[in-house]
């Protein structure tokens, strides 16, 4: 699988049924479908792209952005083709589509125990920026909030 394969566009709703089993191949809480159409379809403030593999979207990534400032909703990769770095480019990608509405920040939170993504995290310039407590709903967990500028991408 070749990365210059991955094609990364805009989320379209006919993409939500794939996102959605994403999501719940991805997530302890997922976000239920009418969420997805909700963000892609009446969100204004709403940004969402997904990763093309040979025609078949193995992953998504939204953002919001207000003023000047963006905050990443989820991302995630298909379990079988994470580790070739999709995600990584589909981030920043996410991160240039961010900085080009005009965000100079970008913002996220990450559970405590993920450090894989915490790594990917701080490969793009992400600083951990706080903890909120209990965050997660499953179990708990506390997210740890990373934050990038971006005036340098």
């Amino acid at each position: 699988m070749g990365r210059s394969e991955l094609k990364i566009r805009a989320m379209r709703v006919e993409d939500i049924d794939t996102v959605y089993l994403i999501e719940t191949h991805s997530f302890a809480s997922p976000w239920n479908k009418e969420s997805f159409y909700n963000e892609v379809a009446h969100n204004l403030f709403a940004t969402y792209l997904v990763a093309e593999l040979n025609g078949e979207v193995i992953g998504y990534c939204g953002i919001w952005l207000i003023v000047d400032e963006a905050q990443v909703t989820n991302i995630a990769i298909l379990p079988e083709y994470r580790g070739n770095g999709f995600g990584e480019i589909l981030l920043r990608q996410a991160m240039k589509e961010a900085k080009r509405r005009g965000a100079r920040q970008l913002s996220l939170e990450v559970r405590v125990s993920n450090h894989p993504a915490q790594s990917l995290y701080r490969k793009l310039g992400f600083q951990p920026g706080g903890i909120r407590k209990q965050y997660y709903t499953d179990n708990l967990e506390d997210a740890l909030v990373m934050w990038v500028m971006l005036n340098g991408i």
